[in-house]
């Protein structure tokens, strides 16, 4: 056991003293595996700048289809990280996504992970 625990401090060490783009590139796999991806990541960009956005203009803005945007919609509505109402216009439906607050915090946080992860490697 105190062999285990000399190895792991050895590391720790290891790592502080590389200097900060080591520390940080080690935290890199911290990130938000669920924001990380690039739709989804698009997804909640687009609609942390609108207040709203319906399906089909997040579609046109994303450059995606149906299924794909439907997919990576859901996984975000699901871990509560946007809201989606639907509703008919002109016998039209529609569908319609907000930024929910869990979903504004989760990108915050991802992006100030990004930000750390690039002025590390900036100030090597």
């Amino acid at each position: 056991m105190a062999a285990r625990e000399s190895s792991v401090k050895k590391e720790r060490e290891k790592r502080s003293a590389a200097g900060p783009v080591a520390a940080a590139t080690a935290n890199a796999h911290k990130l938000d595996r669920l924001v990380h991806e690039r739709l989804r990541l698009g997804i909640l960009s687009a609609l942390a700048v609108n207040e709203s956005l319906t399906f089909n203009e997040l579609k046109r803005l994303l450059d995606t289809t149906d299924g794909n945007l439907s997919v990576h919609a859901r996984k975000l509505e699901e871990a509560g990280y946007v809201g989606c109402s639907k509703s008919f216009a002109n016998r039209m439906p529609k569908t319609e996504y907000r930024l929910a607050a869990a979903g504004r915090k989760a990108l915050e946080r991802y992006l100030d992970h990004m930000e750390a992860l690039i002025q590390a490697t900036r100030d090597k």
